[in-house]
């Protein structure tokens, strides 16, 4: 089931021409998703509830290496990519390269593509949202969570057991 979920673009983009078609609302999103924890569920959960199938981008190693560092992602992109297609929210993911969404989000031409509201309207991918004539909807943003603050405590603690 979970290999299912898993294509390239190329393939999104032909389903998503018959999913216009049947009248369903697609949703795009995003990320590294690196340590998946309670912040992406929530995300992933809420952006699913904007439409009827939810379509995930997972940023490549290579994309993740560029923009964080040559030490991230802690987690290889095929083993990232099975984790987010597990879930149930989940409807079809892929593995991109670029850093931004902007190319996808152009050929995928979502009915919605969500983003964490840390981003804001003006995120990069927001033209490209409005010239597919989508909706883009800000993702709260859940204090405490995130995949820095669990590397940061967890090197915390192994720094104290070092000692």
């Amino acid at each position: 089931m979970i290999q299912k979920k898993i294509k390239k673009l190329e393939e999104l983009i032909l389903l998503r021409e018959n999913l216009k078609q049947e009248g369903k609302k697609v949703v795009t999103t995003n990320g590294s998703y690196d340590i998946v924890h309670a912040g992406h569920v929530k995300s992933l959960e809420e952006s699913k509830a904007q439409g009827d199938i939810l379509i995930v981008g997972v940023n490549s190693d290579k994309s993740i290496q560029s923009y964080k560092s040559i030490d991230r992602p802690i987690i290889p992109q095929d083993y990232r990519a099975q984790m987010i297609a597990g879930l149930e929210s989940v409807d079809y993911i892929f593995i991109f390269d670029e850093v931004d969404p902007i190319d996808f989000v152009g050929k995928l031409k979502p009915d919605v593509h969500t983003n964490g509201d840390d981003y804001g309207e003006d995120c990069i991918e927001a033209g490209a949202v409005k010239d597919c004539k989508g909706r883009l909807h800000l993702l709260k943003k859940y204090e405490g969570i995130s995949t820095t603050e669990i590397i940061d405590k967890i090197l915390g603690i192994y720094c104290k057991v070092k000692k």
